[in-house]
C-alpha cells in the first residue's frame, strides 16, 4: 500500500531521473563531496550546539529502534561527532564512518571516559565502504543522505555490507509531499547545499533500494519534518 505521505510525483521518476543524471557525473560528485568536506570541517565545532536541539531527538528514538545487542555489528554512516556513541550498549562493536576529520576528532574525545561499546571511528568516503560483503548486522544513517552528492551509491554501499535479515534505519528529511513546500525546498536548495545538505531529496532516492523491504516509516524531531525509516535487509 502507497504510504500517504509519498507523493505521486515522486512515484513517476522524474525527480528520481535527475537526481542519478547530475550523481552519474564523476566531476559534479567530486565537487560536491569536497564541499561537503568543507562545510563539516568548519561546522564540526558548532554542530552539537546547532544542531542537536533539533535532531537530537530523531537520532536517540533511531539508536533504540536499531536496538543493538551484545555481540552484534553496528555500522553508523556520517557519524558526525560521535551524539549517538554513548547510547550502544557495552558488548556491541560499533564501527563510525565520516569524510570529515574534523567531526571524528570530536567524536573521538566524546569517548573518552565512557564506559562504552567497542567503538572504531575511521574517515571514510561512504561511497566506498572498506569492508566486506554483509559484515554488520545492522547500518545506521542519520541525516547523511541529504548530505552526500551521490545518495544511491552510498545505499548501495549500506546494503552491501549489510547481511542478509540485517536491519538498515535511515533518518532523513525527505521533499514535502505538500506541492507548495515540496516547490519551495526545491527553490532553497541550492542555498541549503551550502550549509552542508539539500532540502529537495526525494524518498524514493531511498526506498526504492534493491535489496532493502521497507517495513515501517516514522516521523520523528521537530514538527515531524523527518522521517525514520526502518528496512530489512533481502
Amino acid at each position: 500500500m502507497r504510504r500517504k505521505w509519498l507523493p505521486d510525483l515522486l512515484h513517476s521518476g522524474s525527480f528520481l531521473g535527475g537526481l542519478m543524471s547530475r550523481a552519474e557525473s564523476a566531476e559534479y560528485v567530486a565537487d560536491a563531496s569536497r564541499r561537503v568536506e568543507r562545510v563539516y570541517g568548519v561546522l564540526a565545532r558548532v554542530y552539537d550546539g546547532f544542531f542537536d536541539w533539533a535532531l537530537g531527538p530523531g537520532r536517540r528514538y533511531a539508536v533504540s529502534e536499531l536496538m543493538p545487542r551484545a555481540g552484534e555489528r553496528v555500522l553508523e554512516v556520517g557519524v558526525g561527532t560521535g551524539l549517538s556513541l554513548p547510547l550502544y550498549p557495552v558488548g556491541c562493536d560499533v564501527v563510525g564512518i565520516d569524510i570529515s576529520e574534523p567531526m571524528l576528532d570530536l567524536a573521538r574525545t566524546r569517548l573518552e571516559g565512557l564506559e562504552h561499546a567497542s567503538v572504531l571511528l575511521e574517515r571514510m568516503d561512504a561511497r566506498k565502504i572498506a569492508y566486506g560483503d554483509g559484515h554488520f548486522d545492522k547500518v545506521l544513517a542519520p541525516y547523511v543522505i541529504s548530505v552526500v552528492p551521490d545518495p544511491g551509491k552510498v545505499m548501495a554501499e549500506i546494503v552491501r555490507v549489510c547481511r542478509p535479515g540485517g536491519t538498515v534505519i535511515v533518518v532523513n528529511h525527505f521533499q514535502s509531499a505538500f506541492a507548495p513546500l515540496a516547490a519551495l525546498e526545491h527553490l532553497i536548495t541550492p542555498l541549503s547545499t551550502w550549509v552542508g545538505f539539500r532540502m529537495d531529496l526525494p524518498v524514493v532516492a531511498v526506498t526504492c533500494t534493491p535489496g532493502l523491504r521497507l517495513v515501517r516509516t516514522k516521523r520523528v524531531n521537530l514538527f515531524g519534518l523527518w522521517h525514520l525509516l526502518e528496512f530489512r535487509r533481502i
